[in-house]
């Protein structure tokens, strides 16, 4: 894979992971609002980058053509 696709990808599943972040945040203001408990907590924000590959570190090898 390319350069290019390389930081294609990396965008793109970016973009996913914000779109799930936003959703779950939308998710815990909807608890907070009726009282309840957050449905969401930070590690489950933080398991959206890893199954994402979108760390620091991980973003950067895979740009730079490490990974496949």
């Amino acid at each position: 894979m390319e350069e290019n696709a390389r930081a294609a990808y990396i965008i793109s599943q970016s973009a996913i992971a914000i779109i799930r972040a936003l959703g779950m945040q939308a998710e815990n203001k909807q608890c907070e609002h009726l009282g309840k408990s957050m449905a969401y907590q930070e590690d489950a924000f933080l398991k959206i980058i890893n199954e994402g590959g979108i760390g620091a570190n991980s973003s950067l090898f895979f740009l730079r053509g490490y990974w496949p």
